[in-house]
């Protein structure tokens, strides 16, 4: 009769193609039970948006097939996101798995249209997801939620994100009319709008927030990778040299700061003609690909220009949401599980350094007295 010991060494052939581990030592096998030739387990993924969590569940099927003996089989697929960043040294925020600051080296580049759709896609996963819009010189979510009237309530000192689309939002435009104000605050003032923005609201138990920063290399982004430990930086740029060669200067910055930089995503990458479906460089090719193979960081994804990705943002209805099928949202959820694979094998060495520390800590002598 097959054992538990002889389900387990099958199960453990399983690689997780992202963490390059097996389930069974990254205790992804729940709540195994045995009894009689029937055999039940939860498979639990590291995060719900996994790139290949398909691929992981066919292999686990096969394997158990290779078990003779078995009379009944149920697998039941769950997902918990591991914890990117160390949640230990982060009281005031610890309840968020994930902290992505969405950064590039210059405006233009549609960081912020990528930072919401990649927000939505992660949500439509079955994660939990916030989005900080941090650009308070220029904050843009509410006008492309449709939330231009939206507002942020005071509950016990915290404020409250607002809801759209299923993600706790939360923007400085909420506070400002900004169609004909100009947000003028000195670099001071600006970081402390943001740590408040961070630290003072109830963001509850989020897997990811995403950060939607204001472009280039100034205060904010300053004050992101200074303040609060984060999962790291994403990078977003386009295809021409002028905006790849300014973007590599938000990677450097961010590599002195020793923030991880999770990867690299071309916005307007290419045209796709809707009569032939033959792909256009309109603004050249390769800018994102140089950067991933200057810092040896992923390339994520290429996300193609289309004229209902600007028109839905002015009216507040994100592709994601209004065109879910399209080419442009095909390529957002692709990136967006790219970039949970990215968040987990962060959490995955953070765990293995956090391990490593406790073990020596637990095998150093103990001072002697004298």
């Amino acid at each position: 009769m097959v054992g538990i010991d002889q389900v387990l060494e099958k199960l453990s052939t399983v690689i997780d193609p992202d963490l390059k581990k097996d389930i069974v030592s990254m205790g992804m096998i729940k709540d195994l039970e045995l009894n009689d030739g029937n055999l039940k387990f939860t498979l639990e993924l590291t995060t719900p948006a996994c790139p290949f969590n398909v691929e992981i569940e066919d292999d686990v099927r096969k394997a158990i097939a290779d078990i003779s003996d078995l009379k009944n089989f149920d697998l039941k697929v769950t997902a918990k996101v591991m914890e990117g960043r160390s949640l230990d040294d982060d009281t005031g925020m610890a309840t968020v798995k994930n902290i992505i600051g969405v950064a590039s080296g210059k405006g233009g580049v549609g960081k912020s249209t990528v930072s919401l759709n990649l927000a939505l896609a992660l949500s439509q996963s079955g994660a939990k997801v916030g989005l900080l819009d941090a650009d308070i010189y220029g904050p843009s979510i509410p006008l492309m939620l449709g939330m231009k009237d939206g507002f942020m309530e005071v509950e016990d000192n915290k404020l409250q994100p607002a809801d759209s689309n299923g993600l706790k939002v939360v923007s400085f435009g909420f506070f400002a009319d900004q169609s004909n104000q100009a947000a003028i605050y000195r670099g001071p003032i600006i970081s402390g709008i943001l740590k408040q923005f961070l630290v003072d609201t109830n963001w509850s138990e989020l897997d990811y927030l995403i950060v939607d920063l204001p472009p280039g290399t100034g205060d904010i982004p300053l004050t992101l990778a200074q303040t609060i430990p984060i999962t790291g930086i994403l990078v977003v740029t386009t295809p021409q040299d002028v905006a790849s060669d300014v973007a590599v200067k938000a990677v450097s910055m961010f590599e002195k700061l020793n923030v991880p930089i999770i990867g690299v995503v071309e916005n307007m990458s290419h045209f796709i003609c809707p009569n032939c479906d033959d792909k256009h460089y309109i603004f050249g090719e390769g800018g994102a690909k140089k950067i991933s193979e200057k810092f040896n960081i992923p390339f994520l994804g290429e996300i193609p220009l289309n004229s209902g990705i600007m028109a839905g943002s002015d009216l507040g209805k994100p592709i994601m949401i209004t065109n879910p099928d399209s080419p442009s949202s095909v390529a957002f959820r692709k990136s967006a599980k790219n970039i949970a694979a990215q968040c987990s094998i962060i959490a995955a060495k953070l765990q293995e350094e956090m391990a490593s520390e406790s073990t020596s800590e637990e095998s150093a002598p103990e001072p002697s007295a004298s």
